[in-house]
Parts: structure tokens; C-alpha cells; sequence
């Protein structure tokens, strides 16, 4: 029975991976439309116990502006995410959110503040991105942060702990897509880098978040294919104690 759920689970994915289309791809660059005004960008991270990563993070575009979430994982490659989006969609980055303190999110942070764009985090983020000496989102919050893309609205809310104590999920409305970051698992995946995770957590964390957002259609993890809500499922039981 848990052989059929995984498989079906899979399928599902898979499916929603065939209905995106590669839109730009160059070699420290992807980008992916998942739905008409959403998108994921890919870069690649160097590292110590997992080799190269994929790392994706998230734009949603209306009316000529665009909120990015996380950055790509170097200054030079988020120019290369904004030259993008304002050439190829001329759109200008209102605002740029950082969903937890680890590289793969805010890597690139330099390359937006440089241009004058905003970023927001939770609190607990800018406070464990400081004490690794890293370059801090500039405006914070504690539970939830509600932005506005054009005439559509973003909310950003902390669930609860999963991957890190910090981890926030960024949800698009109007299109029912959910940036689920680090804290969501592609279906299949392994538990992956647990250095600051709290597996205890991380279940009932998952469980509240399916509670909150129960309309969700698409959902993008941290690493790995974009899905539907059978990820949170799959991170649900990954998890389960």
C-alpha cells in the first residue's frame, strides 16, 4: 500500500513537471513557467556533503512587477534572474523575500540591495543570517507579512519548524501557488541537510500548513520537481516520528 501512495504520489508529480516549460536556461541559470504569472528559477550550489544542488526559488509577476523569492545562490547570477525579468518581461523586482537563513536563500542578496530593492524575512532569519556573517534581508517580521505584486497580494507566513527554526512559506493566491522552500521535499527525496532542522517538528509542521492553505494546486520545493499538495504529504509522513 505505502509502494502504490509513493507511486501515485510520483505520477502526480510528474505530471504537473510536464505541464511547465523551460522559458530560459543557460548554465548557472533556469527558469520555468509553472503558471501563467509564476515561475521558478534554478541555480546551482557547490557543496561539501551533497555535491552540486539544483536550488530553486520562486517569481510572481502582475502588472509589470515581480516578487522574487529567495535569491539565486551568487550576486552574479541574480543580475542575471532581474536582466531577465526585465527584459524578457519587463518587470521590475518590487520586493524580495528570504525564506530561511541558509545560502541557497539569500546568496545573492547583494545583487538587490545593490538596485535598490527591498527585502523581508523573519526576524529569527536575520538573526541566524548575522550570526553566520552573511549579508541580512533589511525589513523583518514575526508571523506573517502580506505584499502586494501589481493588484495581486503574496502573503509570507511561518507555519512552524521543519528544515530550520526560521523557515516561512510564500503563497500566491490567484494562482493557488505555494514557494514552499527547504521546508517542502520534492516527492522521493531524502530527509537531506538536517544540521539545523527540527525532525520533531517537522511533521506537525506540514500538517498545519495543509490546514491553512487547503486550496493550494502547485507547489514548489526547496530542491528538486515542482508538484501539487501530494508534497506536503510526502514531507508529512518523510517526517513522521
Amino acid at each position: 500500500m505505502k509502494f502504490l501512495t509513493a507511486f501515485l504520489c510520483l505520477a502526480l508529480s510528474f505530471n504537473l513537471s510536464a505541464q511547465s516549460k523551460t522559458v530560459y536556461e543557460t548554465k548557472t541559470l533556469k527558469i520555468e513557467q509553472i503558471a501563467p504569472n509564476s515561475f521558478v528559477h534554478v541555480s546551482y550550489l557547490q557543496t561539501q556533503d551533497f555535491g552540486y544542488v539544483a536550488c530553486n526559488g520562486m517569481v510572481v509577476i502582475d502588472r509589470n512587477e515581480a516578487i522574487v523569492f529567495d535569491t539565486p545562490t551568487n550576486d552574479q547570477v541574480s543580475e542575471e534572474l532581474i536582466h531577465w525579468l526585465k527584459t524578457e518581461k519587463q518587470a521590475e523586482v518590487k520586493a524580495l523575500v528570504v525564506t530561511h537563513f541558509h545560502v541557497d536563500c539569500l546568496g545573492g542578496i547583494s545583487a538587490f540591495h545593490s538596485r535598490g530593492i527591498p527585502s523581508y524575512a523573519n526576524h529569527l532569519t536575520i538573526t541566524l543570517a548575522g550570526k553566520n556573517n552573511r549579508e541580512l534581508p533589511k525589513n523583518g517580521f514575526s508571523k506573517s507579512l502580506k505584499l502586494t505584486v501589481g493588484k495581486k497580494k503574496v502573503i509570507n507566513t511561518f507555519i512552524g519548524e521543519g528544515h530550520t527554526k526560521d523557515n516561512i512559506v510564500g503563497y500566491f493566491p490567484s494562482e493557488n501557488v505555494l514557494f514552499g522552500g527547504c521546508l517542502v521535499k520534492s516527492v522521493g527525496a531524502s530527509k537531506g541537510n538536517l544540521e539545523d532542522a527540527n525532525e520533531l517538528a517537522w511533521s506537525q509542521t506540514m500538517h498545519d500548513l495543509k490546514k491553512a492553505i487547503p486550496e493550494v494546486k502547485i507547489v514548489v520545493p526547496g530542491h528538486g520537481q515542482t508538484g501539487n499538495a501530494k508534497l506536503l504529504d510526502y514531507t508529512e509522513q518523510l517526517f513522521k516520528p
